[in-house]
């Protein structure tokens, strides 16, 4: 517009001086001829006006329009910057709900995940539960658990000499050659050392009380035999209770083994460490009784663990050649005191008292123990004198006991090995022997055998299915001799014993086996034996089968008497197959 208002006052200018020029050039020719050039310029300036005022007129239009234009800018930038004011929220906004749809959907992820482990959870325990409804490791009873024990055997054994026994060995019995049982061999199936028991446990808060019982048939009652039916009884191996706290002490009572016994942990019942045999006199060296007894542990720190235990006394093994009547240590049981009145019991003075400490270090068991022992008879000074009396009668206690100790180590992950030895005076009765525990003095009084027991084992796992076992173990028992009045000698295998009657075979009588008179006592026994277990078939949820075969040589020897030192040889096979309930 500006260029339109200069161009025109240049052309009006440029109008004028012509026109001027024209009129002057005009004058010079005639008045009326400028007139109408002037009325044309001025018909021109009314039209240049007319035309300025329109483009006034349009400028002004096109200002109030620019005013508008800028006015709706304006508006447009405050609508453009309360949009974009509403873009920013609106972005912040979004990236507030980006970030909470982000954890909204990972919060979904983590919902999913954990809704398939507990879907899995669910299953598993669905399984556990049916597992355990259709498969129970155990039985429930009110707050109380069960666990059944069993296992069932079909065994044999084969003797090369007889000694009319089922499938334990009483190892002094092997005959020597007076007895017409060294020439003949025995085979005999049983079943009868098939177990059955339960483990009762509960837990009573401050303590954990259990209870546990074993049986098998290994017994004989007045009409047991093995004629038709059998009729075996039913015996008590293991029956005891217990309660223990959480700081490793308990207290147990009951039939159970003696602490004597080695163990796989600590002092720990249950966990007995015993020779793999069939035989079930186990191996001659072991060291073992179950007797009813009190026994009270506390476990230290990790690996250690000390024991003390009260345990039914009883002699056994009196032996005594040229030996004083004048004496009592027992008497036969009283069927009303529901005792055995075929055999006889000892008047205890009190328990064998024994103590043990359990370490178990890496790789190895080892136990050191004592026990103490107590024999009483009653004796008769005067029993002999003329006239005889009673007068002076007196009850006499002897003390014996000795030391024993027990090593097992893993010396591979295939290889186990141990040592055990127990020694002292009257400790027969721990032999699995069964040597004697005492003799008696010339007076009367009682006199404790030394006697000793070692073992050595080597067990092997050569495969999960597969053991092999090994032992060599020896018994002995000392020489212990007195002179009585009559320069005889008195006690345990003296040198005067007639053992000429030992090599003789005698004739038979009434149809049984015949024996010649033979008085040799016995200095050791000793056997080895090697052996192997099979499994099977090893599950969990259904149990174990598994088949056993042993073979042991039995070697005793005795005292050298008049005549010589006689001995005994035995050759002996078990098999053994059983189902164990898992």
């Amino acid at each position: 517009m500006a260029a339109v208002l200069v161009l025109s006052t240049v052309s009006l200018q440029a109008q004028s001086t012509t026109t001027a020029h024209s009129k002057k050039v005009v004058k010079k020719k005639t008045t009326n001829a400028t007139e109408q050039e002037i009325q044309e310029l001025r018909d021109a300036l009314h039209q240049q006006q007319a035309q300025i005022d329109a483009l006034k007129q349009e400028n002004a239009e096109k200002d109030e329009k620019l005013h508008e234009a800028q006015q709706s800018a304006q508006g447009a930038e405050a609508a453009a910057n309360e949009a974009a004011a509403k873009a920013d929220t609106a972005s912040s906004s979004s990236s507030q709900n980006t970030a909470a749809v982000a954890d909204l959907n990972n919060a979904v992820t983590s919902l999913k995940e954990s809704n398939a482990g507990l879907v899995k959870t669910v299953d598993e325990t669905k399984k556990t539960v049916k597992q355990a409804i259709e498969s129970p490791m155990t039985l429930h009873y009110r707050g109380v658990k069960i666990t059944p024990i069993a296992f069932f055997a079909g065994e044999s054994v084969w003797r090369q000499k007889s000694v009319n026994s089922d499938i334990n060995t009483p190892f002094t019995s092997t005959p020597f050659a007076n007895s017409g049982n060294a020439y003949v061999s025995e085979f005999n199936f049983s079943g009868r050392q098939s177990r059955v028991g339960g483990l009762f446990e509960g837990d009573a808060g401050p303590f954990k009380l259990s209870g546990y019982v074993e049986a098998d048939f290994l017994s004989s009652g007045t009409t047991s035999n093995d004629n038709q039916s059998n009729s075996y009884t039913l015996r008590q191996r293991q029956i005891w209770g217990q309660a223990a706290t959480k700081s490793g002490f308990a207290v147990t009572g009951g039939q159970m083994w003696s602490l004597v016994t080695e163990t796989k942990k600590g002092t720990d019942n249950r966990t007995e460490n015993l020779p793999m045999t069939i035989d079930a006199q186990y191996q001659v060296g072991f060291s073992w009784m179950r007797v009813p007894a009190m026994r009270f542990q506390q476990r230290l720190g990790s690996m250690t663990t000390v024991a003390m235990s009260l345990e039914n006394g009883q002699i056994i093994g009196l032996n005594v050649a040229n030996g004083p009547t004048n004496y009592f240590y027992g008497g036969t049981g009283n069927n009303g005191g529901l005792y055995n009145n075929s055999t006889t019991y000892t008047n205890n003075v009190a328990p064998d008292i024994i103590a043990k400490a359990a370490f178990d270090p890496k790789m190895a068991h080892i136990e050191v123990g004592g026990l103490a022992r107590f024999f009483r008879d009653r004796y008769y000074p005067n029993a002999t004198s003329t006239p005889t009396s009673s007068a002076g009668a007196t009850n006499d206690t002897k003390v014996g006991g000795g030391g024993f100790f027990n090593v097992r180590v893993k010396a591979t992950k295939f290889a186990d090995v141990g040592v055990h030895f127990l020694g002292g005076d009257g400790v027969g009765r721990y032999g699995t022997s069964g040597l004697s525990d005492v003799t008696v003095h010339p007076d009367g009084t009682l006199e404790p055998l030394r006697a000793y027991q070692g073992l050595g084992s080597l067990e092997l796992h050569p495969a999960p299915k597969v053991d092999l076992f090994g032992y060599y173990g020896t018994e002995y028992v000392q020489r212990t001799l007195y002179l009585n009045a009559k320069g005889q000698q008195v006690g345990y295998a003296p040198l005067t014993q007639n053992n000429t009657g030992c090599y003789v075979e005698a004739l038979p009588t009434s149809g049984t086996a015949p024996a010649a008179s033979c008085g040799a006592l016995t200095k050791t026994m000793t056997e080895a034996t090697a052996g192997f277990t099979y499994r099977v078939y090893n599950s969990p949820q259904f149990g174990r089968l598994q088949y056993q075969f042993q073979y042991s040589y039995l070697d005793k020897h005795t005292w050298a008497g008049v005549g010589g030192a006689p001995k005994a040889l035995n050759n002996m096979f078990f098999t053994s197959m059983r189902y164990y309930i898992p």
